[in-house]
């Protein structure tokens, strides 16, 4: 199972003392933040896309090639890549260069994103946002698979004989997560083509992510991709942690109070019981975590939002040094010794590379005895 963390990019002040980072301020702690996550051990960062503030991270392959170059393990991914807005054929050479880069340490989260004003400032109408995702990725998956590709669509215009360059990493393209809220078409789009699903978790009650979880599973097998306690299936989070649980509610109700995302709705108490946020100590985030598995099953990918609301990098660093020595190490050993044999681990590189050089052995020796 893979651990890490995603982040939103948010420029917001600091509500204890009313100070703002600049846009490069957060963008050099993005980076700090990422080589963070590895230094504690943890496997994964993320980011999202965005285009509007208070966000700036408009270019997820810009920092993410920038991240490889400073880090050896870390698997680097986003939170959202924008498949509506964006041209598929863009996104398939991107981050294909950006495979190359980082050695396959890559995969990236297929989303449509939340803020409106984003569709007509790249041309688009949102009221076609799930076709758009849906005719999109089709045209990239066949990019990453099809050296040549001829293709006609509604959203853009058409190729005749075009080839995607560089060619993904090995002939192995990037893995693919489609990352959804609310929308059951996402879940059916991720298990058509036996892609993960993750659900973002941190907005919604468990019944509703149970529910969008055990549709994508259900699909999954339907389309024979394995069985449904195969699929695929990530899931975020939000913590806050000190050692002394009072302490952590104390110092992060004014960040949640006017985070830029959910403040100033429900109390900081009534969102932690109805959603997944957890703030308190290591041991609470522990056990909140490993009662996720409850209601979607084994699953193979958690990433945790701890950068959000203005709160300094001090304090991030400070939350991530507690993950990665005290709460990831148990999570790993107790969902590890829960997951049966047969539900697989998280996608990388060089598991696809495997298994797609296994097939490929087959098929030979299946054409020799032929």
């Amino acid at each position: 199972m893979q651990f890490g963390i995603f982040t939103v990019g948010d420029v917001t002040p600091d509500p204890v003392n009313g100070r703002a980072p600049t846009e490069q301020m957060r963008i050099k702690a993005m980076v700090a933040i990422a080589r963070k996550a590895e230094e504690v051990g943890l496997d994964v960062f993320a980011m999202g896309e965005h285009h509007n503030e208070p966000f700036v991270p408009s270019s997820p392959t810009t920092m993410l090639g920038y991240i490889a170059a400073q880090t050896e393990r870390l698997l680097l991914s986003t939170s959202t890549t924008l498949i509506t807005t964006n041209d598929p054929v863009k996104i398939a050479e991107d981050y294909a260069m950006l495979q190359h880069l980082a050695d396959g340490r890559v995969d990236l989260m297929m989303g449509r994103g939340n803020t409106g004003p984003v569709y007509p400032w790249f041309g688009k109408d949102i009221r076609a946002g799930i076709p758009l995702a849906i005719e999109n990725y089709a045209l990239l998956h066949r990019l990453w698979r099809e050296h040549t590709v001829d293709w006609t669509g509604k959203y853009r215009t058409p190729l005749q004989s075009f080839t995607s360059t560089p060619r993904p990493l090995d002939g192995i393209p990037p893995f693919v997560w489609h990352g959804s809220i609310r929308s059951p078409e996402i879940a059916e789009q991720a298990a058509f083509y036996g892609d993960g699903f993750f659900a973002n978790h941190i907005f919604w009650p468990a019944s509703h992510t149970q529910r969008m979880v055990e549709l994508y599973r259900e699909r999954y097998a339907h389309y024979g991709h394995g069985g449904a306690d195969q699929a695929i299936v990530g899931l975020g989070g939000q913590v806050f942690m000190r050692r002394n649980s009072q302490d952590a509610v104390k110092e992060f109700r004014p960040y949640f109070d006017n985070a830029p995302v959910y403040g100033h709705g429900p109390s900081l108490e009534d969102f932690s019981r109805e959603t997944p946020l957890t703030v308190g100590s290591p041991q609470q985030v522990i056990d909140r975590t490993l009662g996720f598995r409850d209601y979607v099953g084994d699953y193979q990918r958690q990433l945790f939002l701890m950068d959000h609301a203005g709160l300094p990098l001090k304090t991030v660093l400070e939350q991530l040094d507690l993950l990665g020595e005290e709460v990831v190490p148990v999570l790993r050993r107790e969902f590890a010794a829960l997951r049966p044999a047969h539900v697989p681990e998280a996608p990388t590189h060089a598991s696809l590379l495997a298994a797609a050089r296994e097939q490929a052995a087959d098929q030979e020796n299946a054409a020799v005895q032929a």
